[in-house]
């Protein structure tokens, strides 16, 4: 007799979960769908950053220092974020 009295509280109970699965997954579609755009730039495809697209990421970010120290050739920003993981941020076009 038990067992006919819990399926209508089993299937109430599938029928909630569910829906708070559905909720859950809504509300993280909508969460993704109204991400900022991505606004980093992407490492130029250029003669000076050619050499860099064939390398390991941890090998290339070796050479950042030389062009974009303070008194390199193009020196970052003084509001740039941490400098020693550039390819975190700045993608290769590959």
């Amino acid at each position: 007799m038990n067992t006919e009295e819990s399926k209508p509280a089993k299937r109430k109970n599938i029928l909630i979960y569910n829906l708070i699965f559905i909720v859950i997954c809504a509300g993280l579609f909508m969460f993704l769908w109204n991400a900022p755009e991505e606004t980093t730039k992407h490492l130029p495809n250029d003669d000076d950053h050619s050499r860099f697209m064939k390398m390991d990421k941890k090998e290339a970010e070796k050479f950042c220092e030389e062009c974009h120290s303070p008194d390199g050739v193009s020196p970052l920003p003084q509001d740039h974020p941490p400098k020693y993981r550039c390819l975190f941020c700045h993608k290769r076009d590959q």
